[in-house]
């Protein structure tokens, strides 16, 4: 099946006088016959279900459908994007071990990591995902255990070379993750390109209608962990929480990884996704493609507009000729990258709060990745405690503008917009 017949019919085929939609299993537990029927289940000697803080069929179905759509051979959903992300490297890492993480990340991901994670006693080498090879050479180490990087960066929108970084990654025995949110499997396929776990934040794109938080691992299933034995203990080791089961031997590889993330990690911090929230998720998922196409064109459009108006001082947009991952986008995203657009205004910090004033149709909010058009000034609100030094220090200039471009009509955001950096200055 194609994508766009994955993003409707993967996951869940009903039988005969099923639900046509995917069943909403609204429940914590789930009855057995005998005490032996369960105690497979906790033995991880047969399939099922017997609590909703590991596992749900309707959490399963519509994982099964984001492992379609990446090619992918397990996945778990998870309940946000930065539980994902989160078990993605600690189902590998531990206290004294060592991860690579690309700088250009969403600033939640990059303090998880940088801080909390820290605690834990893991440690991360950031890297410029433009660094020369003797720079990602050098990064590596012995207990090196993954290398993280997104596609397209939040809000940065820098391009990740997930091919160079995934070679690199495997030289060295380790797995490549990638964060996949912003182009999600519609418009790029990292597992094609080396990637050897997918993350996303499923609360943007996919769900696509600010309706539920959300977050999903997708294993490629083509890493050996077998062959890296001693890298990754947890993998290649009995499990004696799990009666000395090895996930490696028992699951294989395309099986190992996310079983170990659900029968440890789930089971232990129970950060799983409400089954209405996955059915929330699956709504999104069978407009996905028709949507990306529609944001992608209509992200085009304004980008192109906006490189034309006299009170906008710059456009960071990878579908733009003169962007500098213009020709990094074509390759991994051919059909377009994703809908968000940064760009700076004249008159700086007092020229952007001005523009944002002025908005009707794009919607000031926090929010990415969805059917609205959505707006953000870092600097006078996710950043406004920094001053213009500390800001320009983190990657984030006090003009900044973070666009969101919805599926409304183009015309209708371009008027808004005009009339908008028509007020700058006035």
């Amino acid at each position: 099946m194609k994508l766009e017949t994955k993003c409707i019919q993967a996951g869940y085929t009903p039988k005969n006088g099923e639900s046509r939609m995917i069943p909403i299993v609204q429940s914590t537990t789930f009855k057995y016959d005998t005490s032996e029927d369960m105690g497979k289940l906790f033995d991880l000697e047969a399939p099922g279900y017997f609590y909703t803080r590991l596992q749900n069929p309707t959490n399963d179905m519509v994982a099964a459908k984001i492992a379609a759509l990446e090619g992918g051979t397990a996945a778990m959903l998870t309940s946000s994007g930065q539980a994902a992300s989160f078990f993605s490297v600690f189902n590998l890492a531990g206290i004294g071990d060592h991860v690579i993480s690309s700088t250009a990340i969403y600033g939640g991901t990059y303090n998880l990591f940088s801080v909390t994670m820290r605690r834990m006693g893991i440690e991360f080498t950031f890297i410029d995902p433009d660094c020369t090879d003797e720079e990602l050479e050098a990064a590596f180490r012995p207990n090196t255990k993954a290398v993280f990087g997104e596609t397209i960066a939040n809000p940065a929108l820098t391009v990740f070379d997930i091919e160079r970084f995934a070679n690199a990654a495997h030289a060295h025995g380790v797995p490549l993750i990638i964060d996949n949110t912003f182009a999600t499997p519609i418009n790029c396929r990292p597992i094609e390109f080396g990637a050897d776990i997918v993350t996303h934040s499923t609360t943007k794109y996919m769900d696509g209608h600010d309706a539920a938080v959300g977050g999903c691992i997708v294993d490629s299933g083509n890493f050996d962990w077998m062959a890296h034995a001693d890298k990754f203990p947890g993998l290649t080791t009995p499990d004696e929480s799990y009666h000395g089961i090895t996930y490696a031997e028992k699951f294989g590889q395309g099986g190992a990884f996310i079983t170990k993330a659900t029968a440890q990690l789930m089971r232990d911090l129970g950060s799983i996704q409400a089954p209405m929230n996955a059915f929330f998720l699956n709504l999104g998922l069978e407009s996905l493609a028709v949507r990306m196409e529609r944001h992608v064109a209509n992200a085009q459009k304004v980008a192109e507009f906006l490189e034309k108006q006299p009170n906008v001082s710059w456009v960071n947009y990878p579908g733009l000729p003169g962007n500098k991952y213009y020709e990094r986008a074509k390759k991994y995203m051919p059909n377009g990258t994703c809908g968000v657009i940064s760009f700076g205004v004249k008159g700086g910090r007092k020229g952007a709060e001005a523009f944002m004033k002025e908005l009707k149709v794009a919607m000031i909010a926090t929010h990415v990745a969805d059917a609205h058009t959505c707006v953000l000034h870092p600097a006078s609100s996710t950043h406004r405690q920094m001053s213009d030094e500390e800001l320009l220090l983190a990657g984030v200039s006090p003009d900044l503008i973070r666009l969101s471009v919805g599926i409304e009509n183009v015309d209708d955001i371009i008027e808004d917009l005009a009339n908008a950096l028509a007020s700058i200055g006035e």
